[in-house]
């Protein structure tokens, strides 16, 4: 099968298209014949190594000179090609989408997925839709039901409302009947508008930490403020929920990255007062989250907005668009 495959840390350049072995499904897995394949983030952060705190704190992801999963990417979307010992949930042929997360793979032609992984494809959805749903749904539905506990007729802000994860919480924080303000960049607020947002942001022209406006939910995915200014903009009893954040721009990796913010967060979390700071570190890939997404999808709640799609031999170009040219919402590799 091919494959792209990365030995050691470095730019998109060290990402190669190689011919290996097709996969054996082990017990409890299931072989995909991958149709698509979404990009996210941590495709970038784990390809260069940044920052350099998870090379110590994630060693499941980080080795010591490269990845420790050669073949890069989690998000993805396919058939089901052959079943494990005791798979009995699925059947060849079934289309499903999954997230293989720490064990990586998702960007060839075909991955082993545990089926706690993966779950039936939503109706109507193209393979690249499809795939561009379960990191990122799953990063905001975690954030804003789980997390946040959004409840109809609050107020949230989503910074950072065009990318892949905040491009699903704007809409799942409209189902959960909030008041949605999205904040992104001049051009991507007619997306984010689009998206169900009833205000929107623009950056460059306005600061949402210095306005009237209150928020009981902040969710932030930029990183690019302090947390004495998300805390302004927080109403009393406000929830402030930071995930991600960072940028490459294509240079060397950082030594903290997003994990700065983080950190303090964790700490500011530990003294309480009247708001409430709530770092998430990592969502778990769960069937019970991408059956919840599913529902939500088909019954017209929530879609996923696709930037642009690259072939998996393109696959170099599309990681770098993600990275160095600020995609927004999700960008999807073909197989």
């Amino acid at each position: 099968m091919k494959a792209i495959v990365q030995q050691r840390y470095g730019s998109s350049e060290t990402l190669q298209l190689r011919d290996l072995e097709r996969p054996v499904p082990a017990a409890g897995e299931v072989l995909v014949r991958v149709r698509a394949a979404a990009v996210n983030a941590r495709d970038w952060h784990i390809m260069r190594g940044d920052p350099y705190l998870a090379r110590l704190a994630m060693p499941a992801m980080f080795g010591r000179n490269g990845p420790r999963r050669p073949i890069r990417g989690s998000d993805f979307a396919g058939v089901v090609e052959a079943l494990g010992e005791g798979v009995t949930r699925f059947a060849p042929g079934d289309e499903v989408y999954g997230d293989l997360r720490e064990d990586d793979g998702a960007f060839a032609e075909y991955a082993c997925v545990p089926v706690g992984m993966m779950e039936r494809k939503p109706a109507g959805l193209t393979f690249e839709q499809a795939a561009a749903v379960p990191l990122a749904a799953s990063t905001a539905l975690a954030a804003l039901r789980d997390v946040a506990k959004v409840r109809a007729g609050e107020h949230v802000l989503v910074n950072g409302a065009s990318g892949g994860v905040g491009t699903f919480a704007v809409q799942l924080a409209k189902a959960f009947g909030a008041t949605v303000t999205g904040v992104c960049s001049t051009r991507n607020t007619g997306l984010v508008a689009e998206l169900g947002a009833d205000h929107v942001v623009d950056y460059t022209r306005e600061d949402f930490t210095r306005s009237a406006r209150r928020y009981d939910v902040i969710f932030d995915l930029v990183g690019n403020r302090t947390l004495a200014e998300y805390r302004r903009a927080l109403a009393d009893g406000g929830r402030l929920v930071l995930s991600g954040g960072g940028t490459s721009g294509g240079g060397r990796p950082s030594v903290f990255g997003p994990m700065g913010l983080t950190i303090r967060g964790s700490l500011a979390a530990r003294f309480g007062g009247r708001t409430r700071v709530v770092p998430m570190l990592n969502v778990a890939p769960s069937a019970e989250n991408l059956a919840t997404l599913r529902e939500l999808i088909e019954s017209g709640e929530v879609a996923p907005a696709v930037d642009r799609t690259f072939p998996l031999e393109k696959a170099a170009d599309a990681v770098r668009y993600l990275e160095i040219e600020h995609a927004r919402a999700k960008v999807v590799i073909t197989v």
